[in-house]
């Protein structure tokens, strides 16, 4: 089957690594979109190594060789990630009503493009649906009857959306107290570990301890319930799992360097328009070790029954 050329506007995003840049820009180079916009951080104050890597990564971009027309947002000084890319992700859907977004360490599947393509105007309308991603952890494990399913999480590895989703992006989460943050987290989650991890999240992200754009998608998506449309297979291999990544820097993880798969079509859509939460609790559980903690919990409360078993038996 010949490679499928995609309709929808792409926004690549990238910094330092051009190496896994490329790689990217192959895969879109194969795709074709009409509209391609590229945004890149600049390098680090102080940073000579930086400087090398930036100007080596800008010019991958020189490179293009389809029609189309190029949009570039380079910014001269360094932002970080949390202000690089929302900044980016704003630029792109002040133009476009919709789009695809890809950092420079998500490889995208051909399959992908098509799969995004035929989602964003099906779901244009449908604010129930926030964003759209390409990334499958379920290793195998398929949910429904259809091609995708929903998800109450927004991955954000290899991702589409539209402007109405991304208006209602707050980066300091000014719009929201803890104890909004408690009453939603305790309604979409049973878990007690997982709830307490996301609170001590979003109070991180309050403090602006935490240089991250996607917490807050993830965590303004559960305050208006909205879903997220994942494949049944895997589209997106995260390549950033190494040294020098921001924050995928351990690269034994679990969810690196994911092999992509062929999707079906056409696409079966669901019969059912509801999340698959156990879906999400697969993948959450190994992410934030729940096992792990709830083994250590069930171990503490046994020495403790112990204890004070051994404690009464002393003074009988």
């Amino acid at each position: 089957m010949a490679n499928y050329h995609v309709q929808s506007p792409v926004l690549l995003l990238s910094f330092n690594r051009p190496d896994t840049a490329l790689k990217i820009f192959e895969q879109v180079r194969i795709a074709q979109p009409a509209k391609l916009y590229i945004a890149a951080d600049g390098p680090r104050a102080g940073n000579e190594k930086d400087i090398e890597l930036c100007r080596e990564t800008r010019r991958i971009y020189d490179q293009i060789d389809w029609d189309c027309s190029v949009h570039k947002l380079f910014s001269e000084k360094n932002k970080g990630c949390k202000v690089a890319v929302a900044e980016a992700v704003s630029w792109f859907f002040q133009q476009e009503e919709e789009g695809i977004i890809l950092e420079d360490d998500c490889l995208p599947s051909n399959d992908f493009f098509y799969f995004c393509d035929q989602l964003l105007p099906r779901y244009r309308h449908d604010t129930r649906i926030v964003n759209i991603t390409g990334t499958n952890l379920q290793m195998g494990k398929k949910w429904g009857n259809g091609s995708y399913y929903f998800s109450q999480y927004s991955h954000i590895w290899g991702w589409a959306s539209w402007r109405r989703s991304w208006e209602a992006y707050d980066i300091d989460l000014e719009h929201y107290e803890e104890k909004d943050a408690v009453y939603v987290l305790e309604n979409i989650f049973s878990d007690r570990f997982l709830i307490d991890a996301w609170i001590e999240i979003f109070q991180n992200l309050k403090r602006k301890k935490i240089d991250s754009w996607d917490y807050q998608f993830n965590l303004i998506n559960f305050f208006r319930n909205g879903l997220c449309i994942t494949p049944n297979v895997n589209l997106i291999s995260n390549l950033g799992f190494r040294p020098d990544a921001t924050h995928t820097f351990n690269v034994r993880e679990h969810h690196a360097n994911l092999p992509v798969e062929q999707l079906e079509k056409p696409l079966v859509h669901p019969s059912y328009f509801i999340p698959e939460k156990q879906a999400d609790y697969f993948f959450l559980n190994k992410d934030f070790f729940l096992e792990e903690k709830w083994r250590t919990l069930r171990k503490e409360q046994l020495l403790r029954r112990r204890f004070k078993r051994w404690a009464r038996n002393l003074f009988k």
